[in-house]
């Protein structure tokens, strides 16, 4: 005890000493042997080099676009502070008051002003920034930190991509240095310039939080995740390395607020250079594809499908006559190599696959019924008409016959030949109502259509009522259940 206090006592004396609440003949002592007993392991970073010679390479994008409202019988147009107190009183569209119908002579044209960053790529004008900056956009900004300001021309866009290339007419402009983003390391500072809120020229920093980190939106992209302060008017501005050299293009940020959460997110420059190289020769933006919709292998799933441990990419759906489909992949295999690299998200093939060109060939390692076998496959350019399979057709035919499986507290109810035509089925059920019991607490819904059962096709009512019979009790089962565009798989634990 009497250490504890003694430690106390020392505590106090260094929080005083920091206050300023000690005299300094006693300071002096302590802040010797602190400069004296070691040496910092990290230094601070200084960045005002890299401000000084590339900021000016930055640009602020201002955009006008003309949008469309339904009138509702406000006054005011749809973007002022004042409508959102007003339209109630002069009635909505379904609502007394002026309706507000598609088409309508009274519909109001109001234009949207939006802030973005960009920055320019060579001296003769080309500038990159995000697509979802300039998307859509009737006129475009570009403004220099000299003050000067130019009407941009908008040369292409990849909105899968979300990379823009703007070229404006001047020249001798500054430019900033393309850096290699396949070397960035997690932990490295890095550097954002940009127009948050439209206060230009803003300097943040932070380091890198990791790397080819896939979304949800954006399969195609292995974002570079930071702590940068990113904001709104932040999106297309450079995120420069220690070096000074643009290693990607600030993006997007997670956030519930609207507002910078810690979590930034930029497109790694060498995936953007490459879609800015085929906008520049006007031409489309090319991505490899498998043909396959895939997600990630749960500890549940990884049991399910006799695998030692939950890895790689479940392949949930193959698309008719895809490179996947021409291949022998089937819905069920798990994707764990492509092309000698493992895989051990479902998040990671996408953009492997995406940066490769038509026609490329590759090895995939796949794990079937527990065991690993090797796929040939052949890499296609990504269709731009890919439809996709809507379930909102798959009602039921009410002249056919509907089961109930008691095991799963379900009722089931077949396909019409339109709905399985539009969701490119054979087979399957549609699930019409979900009580209690195990289908519920495995996440099946009315709506779904169950396809496979312990990787059995199901073609009706008593063939799902039969296989369900004979499952065993306290095992996990995969059901690859179709819901809305994709198909995916779920786990089924049955009683005993």
């Amino acid at each position: 005890m009497k250490d504890r206090v003694l430690s106390r006592q020392r505590l106090a004396v260094a929080l005083c000493v920091g206050l300023g609440l000690v005299g300094i003949g006693t300071i002096a002592p302590v802040w010797a042997d602190a400069a004296t007993s070691g040496q910092a392991l990290v230094g601070l970073p200084d960045f005002t080099p890299i401000v000084k010679q590339y900021g000016p390479a930055v640009v602020n994008i201002s955009t006008t676009e003309t949008k469309v409202a339904h009138n509702t019988g406000s006054p005011f147009p749809p973007n002022s502070p004042l409508n959102q107190f007003f339209a109630p009183f002069f009635g909505a569209p379904g609502q007394p008051g002026i309706q507000g119908v598609p088409g309508d002579k009274n519909d109001q044209k109001y234009q949207v002003q939006s802030l973005g960053s960009g920055f320019i790529v060579s001296p003769d004008g080309y500038i990159v920034t995000a697509a979802h900056v300039v998307k859509g956009a009737q006129k475009i900004i570009v403004s220099l930190t000299n003050h000067h300001q130019y009407t941009a021309h908008l040369v292409g866009l990849s909105t899968r991509m979300d990379v823009a290339l703007l070229k404006i007419d001047a020249k001798n402009l500054p430019m900033v240095q393309i850096g290699d983003s396949g070397k960035l390391e997690v932990g490295q500072w890095v550097l954002a310039v940009g127009s948050p809120f439209g206060f230009e020229n803003s300097v943040t920093q932070g380091v890198v939080s990791a790397t080819s980190r896939p979304l949800p939106d954006d399969p195609y992209i292995p974002f570079i995740q930071t702590d940068v302060p990113i904001n709104p008017g932040n999106s297309g501005g450079p995120l420069f390395n220690m070096r000074g050299q643009v290693i990607g293009i600030n993006d997007q940020i997670y956030t519930s607020s609207g507002g910078y959460m810690g979590l930034s997110f930029s497109i790694p420059i060498n995936v953007a250079m490459d879609a800015v190289k085929q906008l520049k020769l006007h031409q489309k933006v090319h991505f490899g594809w498998l043909g396959v919709m895939i997600q990630d292998v749960s500890m549940d799933l990884a049991r399910s499908f006799h695998m030692k441990e939950p890895v790689g990419a479940l392949v949930s759906q193959v698309v008719p006559d895809g490179p996947a489909a021409k291949a022998g992949l089937r819905p069920g295999d798990v994707i764990v190599s492509f092309d000698g690299q493992s895989i051990y998200n479902s998040g990671q093939l996408p953009p492997l696959v995406g940066a490769l060109p038509a026609g490329f060939k590759a090895k995939l390692g796949v794990i079937r019924d527990g065991k690993p076998m090797i796929l040939n496959i052949m890499v296609e350019s990504l269709p731009g008409n890919l439809e996709n399979a809507a379930a909102k057709s798959a009602a039921p035919n009410s002249s056919a016959q509907k089961g109930e499986v008691k095991r799963l507290n379900v009722q089931v109810g077949p396909l019409t030949a339109e709905a399985r035509k539009q969701l490119n089925v054979n087979t399957g059920v549609l699930v019409l109502g979900v009580g209690v019991g195990p289908a519920a607490e495995a996440g099946i819904r009315p709506g779904d259509v169950i396809l496979q059962v312990a990787q059995q096709q199901i073609a009706d009512a008593t063939d799902l009522q039969k296989l369900v019979a004979v499952l065993p009790a306290g095992q996990p089962i995969p059901v690859l259940v179709r819901r809305g565009e994709g198909s995916f798989y779920l786990v089924l634990s049955l009683p005993h």
